[in-house]
């Protein structure tokens, strides 16, 4: 298991999600923290909203899917079934942009602007150390 991996998920049903523990926990803890996702079928596709990022076979997924970032869920990683795919490195940042976002840590004020260009930074050394 490795961060960045979508999984078929058992909580509020089952539902695709987005692994975003950092790989320290997934590998030591028996819980770890994901993004929950909708898969859009034809009928009901749409586009994103600001929380949401559009997910496809880019990804490693059969069907477009809407992750939600504003939203960080706790599950049992014994919870998480069918490997799906991996997010590919673009979509990462824009993903971990829109969690800032979504969780209100970042606000439009000089000071906090350049924490999050640090938080980006930090992300992008991480994902640049996985070799992705």
């Amino acid at each position: 298991m490795k961060a960045w991996e979508f999984y078929t998920a058992d909580f509020l049903g089952e539902h695709p999600c987005v692994l975003v523990s950092c790989q320290a926990r997934i590998d030591a803890k028996p819980e770890v923290v994901v993004l929950g996702c909708r898969t859009m079928r034809p009928a009901n596709e749409r586009e994103p909203r600001a929380n949401e990022l559009l997910l496809d076979e880019a990804d490693g997924l059969d069907l477009k899917t809407l992750c939600r970032c504003d939203l960080l869920f706790m599950v049992e990683r014994s919870r998480l079934g069918r490997r799906r795919g991996i997010v590919t490195p673009a979509r990462r940042r824009e993903i971990a942009r829109r969690i800032i976002q979504g969780l209100a840590i970042a606000r439009e004020s000089k000071g906090v602007r350049s924490t999050l260009l640090t938080i980006t930074r930090g992300i992008r050394r991480f994902a640049a150390s996985q070799g992705r």
